[in-house]
């Protein structure tokens, strides 16, 4: 998308908007970029200020953990320098899945599959008086 499309239908939930382009060109420098296409910068004066420029939905639940913790300052060097390489036991990060259908659906959920399992009896419903 060019430059005159960015301005005229960028909007904060689909990404950098005309102006955190602006500031980011002026004020920062791209320090990396994760798997799923996010850039993240840091300031040119002040290298404690940290920031993400989503590429897609504006979640942050689609920050991978070693980058969220850079952003946090956490860590203070980049993730791949700083933290040790991924297992072969652990999965990559999901975004939250929430309002979608991969949602998590208990059984016995209006949403989910399977009957909700029978009362043990251990439950008195309340009466009122």
């Amino acid at each position: 998308m060019g430059l005159i499309g960015k301005f005229f239908s960028a909007t904060w939930w689909k990404g950098a908007t005309f102006g955190t382009a602006l500031f980011t060109r002026r004020h920062g420098r791209e320090v990396g970029r994760d798997d799923i296409g996010n850039v993240y910068f840091q300031g040119r004066r002040d290298s404690a200020q940290r920031w993400v420029i989503y590429d897609g939905s504006n979640d942050g639940s689609r920050v991978p953990p070693g980058w969220q913790a850079w952003l946090k300052g956490t860590i203070m060097e980049l993730p791949g320098e700083a933290l040790p390489p991924r297992r072969p036991f652990e999965q990559p990060p999901v975004a939250n899945q929430t309002g979608t259908f991969a949602a998590f659906k208990p059984g016995g959920s209006l949403g989910g599959q399977g009957v909700r399992p029978a009362a043990t009896g251990d439950y008195q419903a309340w009466k009122p008086e």
